[in-house]
């Protein structure tokens, strides 16, 4: 294996590795050991000449139970009173998939609103033009 690059792989600012090892390598980041939010996962690979070269993917973890919100939206300006709507789910494991509170509820688009007075409008017209006949 003298040919070979080692790899050093680190999360975040880590000054010790998760992991050392040879490649190829196949490798399985568990992200279950790590706190929900932003991650970076460095990997420094180190040629048999010394050369190093580094790459960084930054990744968000999300193992928590998600959060819906409806109602107020990231970065938004407002006043008064605001009704919101929250919901919080867990994701079970990925054996078994948890239904209940999987689904959020969400309130009527305003589309539709348009689309049903519209419709409603539209009957009322040709109901009266019916009418106004006879």
């Amino acid at each position: 294996m003298r040919g070979s690059s080692t790899i050093f792989i680190f999360i975040d600012e880590e000054t010790k590795p998760i992991a050392e090892v040879v490649s190829p390598v196949s490798f399985e980041l568990d992200t279950r050991k790590l706190a929900d939010g932003e991650h970076v996962l460095k990997i420094v690979s180190k040629d048999p000449t010394g050369k190093e070269g580094i790459r960084k993917i930054p990744f968000v973890v999300r193992n928590g139970p998600a959060i819906a919100i409806e109602g107020i939206r990231e970065n938004a300006v407002v006043d008064g009173v605001l009704p919101l709507m929250i919901n919080a789910y867990g994701k079970g494991d990925q054996k078994s998939f948890l239904i209940t509170g999987s689904e959020t509820p969400q309130s009527i688009p305003a589309w539709v609103w348009v689309l049903i007075i519209g419709f409603a409008g539209w009957a009322m017209y040709y109901l009266f033009r019916y009418f106004s006949i006879s």
